[in-house]
């Protein structure tokens, strides 16, 4: 009987030291930082070191912290500009718990944490976008802008401030991290940056804003289409022009070498005629008669000089 009540004993005995074990120990991973707590309460020294650690089995329990850098996301909001536009704000940020005891008493969790940021972060930032003029928000500190370009294109209007801004967007987040930051020793947070995501217009301005838009880009289109379709009539009056140049040039040579060749023609004539007038009045008669033809009749008397040649042939 003893024999089979001491291994029983002896397997009920490891089975307890297993679970003891098992809740005395316990294991820091290397991105992890840990709290011991008893009763709800935190005793002795963060845990910071990776590795195995011991604790009272079943009334400590172990609050675990990320050590890596966390991200934040804001909610988009809707902020007015110290000149009144009113434009949609979406915001980032990244934070560390950096004192784990202060955390646990403050905000308890990462999700406290996040409440917490929400207001902290968004009040921030409120403060500081409705201070500021808008080309500071959507402009860098070391902006700058070729002005003669854009007035050569067309692109400047009156109410457009091309001046260098005097903080530009790096410097306002900056400025928002160090508000925000006066506030997380007492959370045990650092808050390591601040970034503004993306703005736009509100609905109503943005389709104000496209419609000014699309006016200024037809603007500077009609403007271009005028430029070509002046440029075009210079050209074609160029063209015609030239035409007209060329037509008269062509036409001067046209009757220079007609006058030639007529002149030409008329000193080859006037030279024959005075090799042979008699023959060259034969030949010119010779071809008036075979200009006639068959069916052709002439009312001329029998004596005119024209049949001279003809009577000439049958003389003996």
């Amino acid at each position: 009987m003893i024999k089979r009540i001491v291994p029983a004993f002896v397997a009920v005995a490891l089975l307890v030291l297993v679970v003891i074990l098992g809740s005395a120990l316990f294991v820091i991973e290397q991105a992890e930082q840990g709290i011991i707590v008893q009763f709800g309460e935190p005793v002795g020294d963060v845990v910071a070191t990776p590795g195995l650690h011991w604790k009272l089995p079943f009334i400590q329990e172990v609050r675990r912290f990320d050590k890596r850098l966390l991200a934040w996301d804001g909610d988009v909001s809707q902020i007015p500009t110290l000149g009144r536009e009113f434009i949609v704000v979406d915001t980032t940020a990244r934070w560390r718990i950096v004192d784990p005891l202060q955390f646990l008493r403050s905000v308890r969790d990462e999700l406290g944490a996040r409440t917490r940021l929400d207001d902290i972060i968004d009040s921030v930032v409120r403060d500081i976008v409705s201070s500021a003029d808008l080309e500071e928000i959507v402009r860098s500190h070391d902006w700058e802008v070729d002005a003669e370009a854009l007035e050569e294109e067309a692109l400047i209007r009156e109410d457009v401030d091309l001046e260098k801004p005097k903080l530009g967007r790096q410097r306002l987040e900056q400025q928002m991290l160090v508000a925000a930051s006066r506030l997380m020793p007492e959370l045990g947070i650092e808050i390591v940056d601040v970034r503004i995501k993306r703005i736009n217009y509100i609905e109503s301005v943005r389709r104000q804003v496209e419609s000014r838009m699309i006016s200024e880009r037809q603007s500077i289109a009609a403007k271009f289409r005028s430029e070509g379709e002046g440029r075009s009539q210079e050209i074609l009056g160029n063209m015609e022009r030239k035409l007209r140049e060329i037509s008269s040039e062509a036409k001067r040579q046209a009757e220079e070498i007609r006058g030639k060749a007529d002149a030409e023609a008329t000193r080859t004539y006037g030279q024959a005629y005075g090799a042979d007038a008699e023959f060259f009045a034969f030949l010119r008669t010779l071809e008036s008669y075979r200009a006639m033809g068959a069916n052709t009749t002439l009312m001329i008397g029998a004596d005119a000089e024209f049949f001279r040649y003809l009577e000439s042939t049958h003389q003996p």
